[in-house]
């Protein structure tokens, strides 16, 4: 897993490569251990509001997590792009209408609230052993979480992935912010430091 100082934009083809080569059988199958892991793994108290996603192309599947979660009395929220710098996180509940967004997302629409999350699922094209990310490359979470830390609030970064994502190192800048922990398929990995 050496990265041969390759740039983030080469790790993150070369990984997305990777995810998108899982059958979509095996996806599934991984997606529902990561679940199982991660019911085992996160603590969280009544109410905890968690921002999970609705996977497109070939992410993690994190829904059986998410219902998981709720089950135990979450508040769920998903990312919802409202333009070319800016996500929020609108509550996601059972039988609310999803409405079409960007990059091929559903979402909920402008009716459902607005929500701070607690704990961040949060999808990503790469990450290395020490919790540096790669995302899409469009920093919408990286943004989105400094808004968050603007506003006092220090939620949990849990990446979700498969074990393919992962790299031998991250080229990463002081300012960018760590994981806390990862969810793969062979288990959830909580980072030193965090």
């Amino acid at each position: 897993m050496t990265d041969g100082g390759r740039s983030k934009a080469e790790l993150r083809a070369e990984r997305l490569a990777a995810r998108d080569a899982i059958p979509p059988v095996e996806r599934i199958e991984k997606s529902l251990a990561i679940a199982s892991h991660g019911a085992a793994a996160i603590d969280l108290h009544a109410g905890a509001t968690v921002s999970g996603f609705l996977p497109i192309r070939s992410e993690v599947d994190p829904r059986p997590l998410m219902a998981h979660l709720r089950d135990r009395s979450a508040r769920l929220c998903v990312p919802v792009i409202l333009d070319k710098r800016t996500i929020i996180f609108r509550e996601l509940v059972r039988g609310a209408e999803l409405v079409p967004g960007t990059f091929g997302t559903f979402a909920p629409g402008p009716d459902a609230a607005e929500l701070d999350p607690e704990i961040m699922l949060m999808p990503l094209a790469a990450f290395d052993a020490a919790g540096h990310r790669i995302g899409y490359g469009g920093g919408y979470y990286d943004r989105a979480i400094h808004r968050l830390h603007q506003k006092g609030l220090r939620p949990k970064l849990i990446g979700i992935a498969f074990d393919c994502q992962e790299v031998a190192s991250v080229p990463f800048e002081p300012h960018d912010i760590r994981l806390e922990a990862v969810l793969t398929e062979s288990g959830y990995r909580q980072f030193d430091g965090s």
